[in-house]
């Protein structure tokens, strides 16, 4: 069933979007192998993967290079400027605030997620940065696709942590 905010059941390929996020999850588990919340992110134009990017703050000293951020910077570079208009960016666990208005100003088209996030999700689970009144852009968002192996890995994650 689909679980979109915003496209009233006219979702595009779900068949590709797994594919999408079975890649994603790849670069979530590097992140948790490096020791960071396992998060991954798959950049997509026009069908191929521009960019990716996982969760990094820890190593890089840097409380913005969430997996979203790593692949929004790397997909700006390959594209050649900061509008990544008619992309699709794939990630493993909804965006929180920050990256959710990176989204929107970046002109993503569509971003489709893995796992909800009710503590901190921006993409209607917490609050729907998407949805804000004055926001210049509107992104197509789509949530719970391969939701039980993303939900699985982060909770095994955070289990291990506290253990």
């Amino acid at each position: 069933m689909c679980r979109c905010r915003s496209c009233r059941g006219h979702c595009a390929d779900v068949a590709s979007d797994v594919d999408y996020m079975r890649r994603a999850l790849e670069l979530a588990r590097t992140a948790e192998a490096d020791g960071e919340v396992p998060v991954g992110a798959v950049l997509v134009h026009d069908p191929s993967i521009i960019a990716t990017g996982c969760n990094r703050p820890i190593a890089a000293c840097d409380p913005t290079a969430h997996a979203e951020i790593e692949a929004l910077r790397a997909g700006a570079r390959q594209l050649g400027g900061y509008r990544l208009v008619d992309t699709t960016l794939y990630v493993t666990l909804e965006p929180c605030v920050m990256c959710a208005a990176a989204l929107v100003h970046a002109r993503v088209r569509r971003v489709v997620f893995g796992a909800f996030d009710t503590h901190a999700g921006a993409a209607g689970s917490m609050v729907d940065v998407f949805r804000l009144c004055g926001n210049n852009h509107r992104v197509e968002v789509f949530g719970g696709v391969l939701e039980a192996d993303c939900s699985t890995l982060l909770r095994g994650f955070f289990e291990r942590r506290r253990a």
